[in-house]
């Protein structure tokens, strides 16, 4: 459905029970509510499930210009207003991480619990270039030549080779990603620093990342992990970026005993 906040419409999906604690899953750059199939699948029976489409991606509106993690941020808060949520478990992975953190500083005392998947608290400056050549590629040449270097930094070699179904339908999403939403969030992204104020969130923290990611390696994880008190670190074996597939039954192992347990 389309819910129209901070001046967007937002598309997003509610599975589950209606007296459930409402869980809010929010997706990575050039994908959509489309990649928490697996764990909508597996607790929904447990909670009350929010899956959004972040601006400039899947079937939610793609403004022109760039966008900012707090704009990212707003859309949320706004969208969770609307559906009248007040409070909510949160799970974002790489680029819903990253909204995830800023959202829980800018918004504090909404978020049960925050999981933070293959994501980063902050970029060092020299990543900025591969910022803008992702940009500049996608502006230029559209999302085709970016889909075959994404989808191999996001998932191991032996599975893109044995579960060429998951991958292919991971190529349809990054290939569908409009060029203004991705370009959009690509200007948002790099400029992430928050390692500092990490130990300003007050919920609970799960930190999960794949053994194998190249994008967001664990020794970013660490460093989350390290600046926030009391957080928890899961590094899933066989896995690279997107983690919630390549090991569903893993993740959602994780994810579902820190919920229960929080």
């Amino acid at each position: 459905m389309k819910i129209r906040a901070n001046g967007l419409e937002i598309n997003c999906e509610i599975h589950g029970k209606e007296s459930a604690p409402w869980l809010v899953l929010s997706h990575s750059l050039a994908c959509s509510v489309r990649m928490w199939d697996p764990q909508i699948a597996a607790l929904k029976s447990e909670y009350r499930i929010l899956a959004f489409d972040t601006r400039g991606h899947g079937a939610t509106g793609a403004p022109q210009g760039a966008y900012t993690l707090d704009l990212l941020a707003d859309d949320l808060y706004f969208l969770l207003k609307e559906l009248k949520i007040m409070a909510a478990h949160y799970c974002g992975l790489s680029m819903g991480g990253m909204i995830g953190q800023t959202f829980a500083l800018k918004y504090p005392g909404i978020l049960r619990t925050l999981t933070l998947a293959d994501t980063t608290s902050r970029y060092p400056a020299e990543a900025a270039p591969v910022w803008l050549d992702r940009i500049k590629t996608a502006e230029t040449k559209g999302m085709e030549p970016l889909a075959q270097p994404t989808l191999e930094r996001w998932f191991t070699e032996p599975f893109r080779n044995s579960q060429p179904a998951v991958v292919d339908a991971v190529r349809k999403l990054i290939l569908s990603t409009p060029v203004a939403g991705y370009a959009g969030c690509c200007h948002a992204l790099p400029n992430i620093n928050l390692t500092a104020r990490l130990k300003e969130i007050k919920c609970p923290i799960l930190v999960i990342v794949g053994e194998q990611d190249p994008g967001t390696p664990v020794a970013m994880a660490q460093e989350i992990h390290a600046n926030a008190p009391g957080s928890k670190l899961v590094v899933l074996p066989a896995a690279a970026h997107i983690a919630n597939l390549e090991q569903p039954e893993g993740f959602t192992r994780a994810l579902r005993e820190f919920l229960s347990s929080n």
